[in-house]
């Protein structure tokens, strides 16, 4: 029997605590019961987990910064301590070489041990990624700073890109092989802010692209996949709490990057959530703060997100 396999990855938590193995399951048993009536096709989750990688050197800092005697005079510690330091903290460690290797280890280890290193031809991938996994993934599959064989987690790089159809990773003859992706789905995504790594320099400066930049490895996967999909688009379904103060709209930030002639994306926004009165009197205001935790982990346990997913698997 064919296969959906359905590839998770988190991101931050910006709550009491980071996010644990088991964080995909309620989401994932949500679509395994609205997919339940295809009897074509097995639907295979793949949680792809890195929470445990960098939480060693996030808790020696966050120790640090309290051990300052001024910390107790800062406002919104609560907010820095979890919001700010996870996500700012997330960033910053998956940067460097050591903790980014680290994060591209773990994820080539359990998607190749679940089956996606030896895909059969009817098989396709789903990609569902929350918050910083989103940013993660896109820079493990189409960032140029993981081409130098010298860099940490290079060959692992190359291994997962080698297993997707579309991604040249360190045999280019595999361009074609491997599973094909068949939809695309962010939540709470902070994508459009590191789109500013494709910024070049002005006519009259050094006119390089940074080794951070996605856009011409992305291009090239959607190009190859529309070939193989005679011309059909792929579908990308970008999830925004608008209370969550990490997501930010997608659709015609792509579009202009990778797909200005939308020849290849069928990309939407989708609000997951329309606030009651009481939220439309603080939505501007630093109250709203206080719950961005909340709507920020909101995606997992969502009938709309797992419904509009749960869709497209069955249907594309």
């Amino acid at each position: 029997m064919a296969t959906d396999y359905i590839l998770f990855i988190h991101g931050v938590n910006t709550r009491e605590r980071r996010p644990q193995p088991e964080y995909a399951n309620s989401l994932f048993e949500l679509l395994y019961q609205k997919n339940a009536s295809n009897p074509k096709r097995e639907l295979k989750k793949i949680a792809i987990y890195w929470g445990n990688v960098n939480e060693k050197a996030e808790n020696e800092l966050l120790q640090n910064l309290q051990d300052s005697p001024y910390w107790s005079q800062m406002w919104f510690k609560a907010f820095r301590e979890k919001q700010i330091l996870q996500f700012a903290g997330d960033a910053a460690l998956y940067i460097s070489s050591y903790i980014g290797s680290l994060v591209v280890q773990q994820l080539k280890t359990q998607a190749l041990q679940n089956g996606l290193n030896n895909p059969q031809p009817d098989d396709r991938l789903h990609l569902v990624t929350h918050s910083w996994g989103t940013v993660i993934l896109f820079d493990i599959l189409f960032a140029d700073r993981w081409d130098n064989e010298n860099v940490p987690g290079h060959a692992d790089v190359m291994q997962i890109r080698d297993a997707i159809f579309g991604v040249s990773g360190k045999d280019h003859n595999t361009l074609y092989q491997g599973i094909k992706l068949a939809s695309i789905h962010t939540m709470g995504s902070p994508v459009a802010i590191f789109s500013l790594t494709n910024i070049r320099a002005g006519k009259d400066e050094t006119n390089s692209p940074s080794s951070h930049d996605i856009t011409p490895k992305l291009q090239q996967l959607l190009e190859s996949l529309s070939k193989e999909r005679n011309g059909q688009k792929l579908p990308w379904r970008n999830f925004i709490h608008p209370g969550d103060p990490i997501a930010y709209p997608l659709e015609s930030l792509m579009s202009n990057l990778v797909d200005g002639d939308k020849k290849f994306l069928d990309i939407q926004d989708v609000i997951t959530h329309q606030p009651g009165p009481l939220e439309l009197l603080i939505e501007q205001s630093a109250v709203a703060l206080l719950f961005g935790g909340d709507a920020h982990g909101s995606y997992w346990r969502s009938n709309k997100v797992a419904q509009l997913i749960s869709d497209i698997v069955t249907k594309n």
